[in-house]
């Protein structure tokens, strides 16, 4: 059961993003309770597909996160292509060209890391399929600060090493099917 003082939801993908994402963000009500925020590793110099993709799913409002934006409820926030993605203590968005973390830019880390920065306890990370180990060493932050986390099952993930790695990072983190991380998504918006 999540803990309903959950302000805001991070959730990190690469591989397989795109099918796992699908049974996750269009099961969210279009009155949502709380902002979503996702990196989907983009590779640069490629038109982010993903909003249009997802606008078209979702009941929620989707859209490209701009620098410097509020981040509010009801609206999921994809990082572009070639950015990362921040939140600022005042729970605003941030872009950031950085070098690329674990070969990624956008990153999982950079934004778990500074979500839990900024909203500490009241963090739910998600970590779901991928084949690199982007989003453990955030997904841990998250845990640190007080935060919750959930991963994907890797035996059921398109790609098993980004949740393997969340796994061994946080150990007590709850690891369920794409279809149990949605339900339970669901529920904690329901506050």
């Amino acid at each position: 059961m999540m803990d309903v003082s959950i302000e805001a939801v991070a959730i990190g993908a690469s591989a397989g993003a795109v099918q796992a994402l699908t049974q996750v963000l269009p099961a969210l009500p279009e009155d949502y309770a709380v902002p979503v925020l996702v990196v989907v590793h983009v590779p640069s110099g490629r038109s982010n597909m993903l909003v249009p993709h997802f606008q078209a799913k979702c009941r929620m409002k989707v859209r490209e996160a701009e620098d410097k934006e509020p981040i509010c409820a009801g609206s999921i926030y994809f990082a572009p292509p070639d950015y990362h993605l921040l939140v600022e203590s005042d729970r605003t968005t941030s872009l950031s060209v950085d070098e690329p973390v674990h070969h990624s830019r956008p990153s999982i880390d950079v934004l778990f890391e500074s979500a839990a920065d900024a909203f500490g306890a009241a963090l739910l990370g998600v970590v779901l399929t991928g084949a690199n180990q982007d989003g453990a060493a955030g997904l841990k932050a998250i845990v640190d600060a007080g935060g919750q986390a959930l991963i994907e099952d890797p035996a059921d993930a398109y790609a098993s090493a980004m949740p393997r790695a969340a796994l061994e990072a946080c150990g007590a983190a709850k690891s369920m099917s794409l279809e149990a991380i949605a339900s339970c998504l669901v529920n904690l918006g329901r506050a």
